[in-house]
């Protein structure tokens, strides 16, 4: 088991994340990650680790499952 979470959810993110009225910018840097990266998560392109998955899931006030999907290797 490698600890990765799998976004499978990727609008529900976006939705969530401009629900709040956040900023893609300001998220990045509350994670000191390039707003690149950050954007990369939201598409679903760019896999965060478990413990960064439960960091963001925890600012945005939702459930991980809400967003992630765990999937073992």
């Amino acid at each position: 088991m490698t600890g990765d979470v799998q976004l499978i959810k990727p609008k529900k993110l976006k939705a969530r994340i401009e629900e709040l009225d956040l900023k893609q910018v300001e998220l990045s840097k509350q994670f000191n990650v390039s707003t690149q990266t950050f954007n990369g998560w939201v598409k679903g392109r760019i896999t965060p680790s478990l413990e960064t998955a439960f960091k963001l899931s925890k600012i945005l006030d939702c459930q991980i499952e809400d967003i992630f999907e765990y999937i073992e290797d």
